[in-house]
């Protein structure tokens, strides 16, 4: 299968690692427009993933000054199993993506 840039690129950002069936006699080429995977001893984001997550989809930044705060108000990612509590929380992001427009 090939991947154009922007597909790529989106497998990178679910944290996806691309592979490539290739011959065994032939040399393996990399990609240089692919993420590295991140390193063991990488300073790591006191987030959860699922704030992370949702921090892109609000079309902000972890390193963002305002992600704490928001992050802050959004209800306990444990919390979103219930229906309800996701139902809450979509206006809250709206509103947080149509102020980084």
């Amino acid at each position: 299968m090939s991947w154009d840039g922007f597909q790529r690129g989106a497998i990178a950002e679910l944290g996806y690692r691309l592979y490539r069936q290739v011959d065994a006699a032939q040399p393996v080429a990399v990609d240089a427009d692919v993420a590295p995977a991140p390193q063991a001893g990488a300073q790591r984001s006191s987030l959860h993933p699922l704030q992370l997550a949702l921090l892109r989809a609000a079309g902000r930044a972890a390193s963002d000054p305002e992600a704490a705060r928001l992050c802050g108000e959004w209800p306990a990612p444990e919390s979103l199993r219930a229906p309800a509590a996701k139902r809450a929380l979509w206006p809250r992001l709206r509103a947080v993506r149509a102020r980084t427009r």
